[in-house]
């Protein structure tokens, strides 16, 4: 600002100066060419009068260097001149100011020189003999007065525009002072210039606006941050080129970003080549989806591009966890798969035999062995549907009846029941402990009893051991089977309690599981809010303990 008043000043000083002169010059010229005019016109009639009375006489006695004197008869030959030769001159017959003369009586007129640097003023006067009388001088044009007034003026210019520059540069200081110590934090505390009265109040006016959208802003920012970083799923929001405006806590630890990548390109955080494809895809189609393996976990990306009046602003991309539903997904799978295994083994075995006896293929006395297996078979596939049924129930969460239940009782009822078995198998089956009240559903403690005992006895060696123990500890009621069979390898020990999932199938079936028995325990314990434990040694035996809280 004081540069451009120090200009502005400096152009006018200097306008003004130009003008002022350029002004006084002619004034002044204007005002000496006239003077001088006159002059030649009262030394033009003194001349006149003398050459009245005494001729060429007269014209020879005068003695003038400023002036040009010329004398010319009334048919424009020259009869004198005071400066050059007059016979060597033309007529002047055709000039302006003495044909004038011998018209008017008088005549004047101005010529100038081919450099127009000079000029030449003529007056002439018709004499009683009809001649003419003309005097003539020359001066300096207007321009060459100012060319050589160039000196002088340069000077004062320069003295003018010091002197300019000097108070221009001290205004603009003292105009300027006033404006820079303005606070503009607070500006109705200033007292400046009234004419700057209502900018600041201006300002004042814009500050609380912009201080209420501060708050506004400050408050949807906190509130954003605060329901993103609670929030499970993984958020990233992108600009339209793909760099990263925000990253909430879950999709830093999804993609292990830190706070640093605020800034940089989305692909440079995760480089993994679907991810790329899936991000430019959203771009060009508007949205996009993946699934990705993190951290053994499964997580689907959902990316949406955002627009705002035709325009593509960013794109933010929603991380889900689905791993319990891809675990879901695939159990589904899995469990299809093996119930129409496991139910087509025993109808193909039912259908096999009933065909051979619907052919007559069988001799009259193994008729009883076929109806036999097919008895067998079809009890099997009976209790194969109802263990599947019963797990669908768990699944499900169906509410059932609940009462208290006296673990040792059940135990002691499983242990009669499975003592053939037992016996066949020349496994030892006992039960120790004291009476302990569980509320819950005796169907679903029967069941999970029974098979624990069952696998036990069925997994046992000949010769071995069974012990279903039955005690209360810090008011929790436990339940442990442990056996003295075949053991579980550390390796199946994780997913022995899932669907139709055995470690040594060839001997499932010669047992005549269904794979669904400890799957059933599982469940019924979760049903129950009870903890399994199990500790397992191959060759040695192993112990399931059931810990109802």
């Amino acid at each position: 600002m004081t540069g451009k008043i120090f200009r502005s000043t400096m152009f006018v000083a200097a306008v003004v100066m130009l003008c002022s002169l350029a002004f006084v010059v002619g004034v002044l010229y204007d005002y000496f060419d006239a003077l001088q005019m006159k002059q030649m016109k009262n030394e033009l009639m003194l001349a006149a009068v003398g050459t009245e009375l005494n001729g060429l006489d007269y014209l020879e006695y005068v003695d003038s260097d400023r002036l040009r004197i010329t004398w010319i008869n009334h048919d424009g030959t020259v009869l004198y001149d005071n400066k050059v030769d007059a016979h060597t001159m033309e007529n002047h017959a055709d000039r302006e100011e003495i044909r004038e003369a011998l018209t008017d009586g008088d005549g004047s007129s101005v010529r100038y020189s081919m450099t127009l640097t000079q000029k030449t003023c003529y007056e002439a006067m018709e004499l009683s003999d009809g001649s003419v009388l003309r005097v003539s001088v020359s001066r300096a044009t207007s321009g060459v007065v100012m060319w050589g007034m160039l000196q002088p003026v340069g000077v004062v210019v320069l003295i003018a525009v010091a002197l300019s520059a000097f108070l221009s540069i001290r205004m603009a200081k003292r105009i300027v002072k006033p404006l820079n110590e303005l606070d503009l934090e607070n500006p109705s505390d200033n007292e400046v210039y009234e004419e700057i009265t209502p900018l600041l109040r201006r300002i004042k006016q814009q500050h609380q606006q912009i201080s209420n959208q501060m708050r506004k802003l400050k408050y949807k920012t906190d509130e954003f941050e605060q329901i993103t970083s609670n929030m499970n799923e993984g958020l990233v929001l992108l600009d339209k080129k793909g760099v990263v405006l925000s990253i909430n806590p879950a999709a830093k630890q999804l993609f292990g970003a830190t706070d640093f990548c605020i800034g940089q390109d989305f692909l440079t955080v995760d480089r993994n080549p679907d991810v790329r494809t899936a991000v430019q895809q959203v771009f060009s189609n508007g949205y996009s989806q993946i699934r990705v393996a993190r951290n053994n976990r499964e997580y689907q990306l959902d990316l949406s591009r955002i627009e705002s009046q035709g325009s593509i602003m960013g794109a933010v991309i929603l991380a889900f966890d689905i791993t319990a539903q891809y675990s879901a997904e695939q159990t589904r799978r899995e469990f299809s798969a093996n119930v129409s295994h496991e139910l087509k083994t025993p109808l193909q075995s039912i259908i096999g035999s009933a065909e051979l006896l619907e052919n007559g293929l069988v001799k009259p006395e193994d008729t009883t062995r076929f109806v036999s297996r097919i008895r067998k078979e079809a009890s099997r596939l009976v209790n194969l549907i109802e263990d599947i049924i019963r797990l669908s129930q768990l699944d499900e969460g169906i509410p059932m009846p609940q009462e208290d239940v006296d673990l040792l009782d059940i135990a002691k009822e499983v242990a009669e029941t499975l003592q053939p078995i037992a016996h066949d198998k020349q496994v030892t089956l006992q039960v120790e402990g004291t009476g302990c009240c569980v509320n819950g559903v005796r169907r679903l403690l029967h069941e999970m009893v029974y098979n624990l005992c069952e696998n036990a006895v069925k997994y046992n060696v000949s010769g071995g051991s069974v012990t279903v123990r039955i005690s209360q500890q810090n008011g929790k009621r436990i339940l442990s089977v442990s056996d003295t069979g075949i053991g579980i390898p550390y390796e199946h020990q994780e997913r022995v309690f899932e669907r139709f999932y055995r470690v040594d199938k060839s001997h499932s079936r010669q047992s005549g599981g269904t794979g669904l028995g400890l799957s059933i325990v599982k469940h019924a314990a979760q049903y129950h809010n009870a903890k399994l434990e199990l500790q397992s040694t191959p060759g040695e035996g192993t112990t399931i303990t059931v810990i109802f809280p």
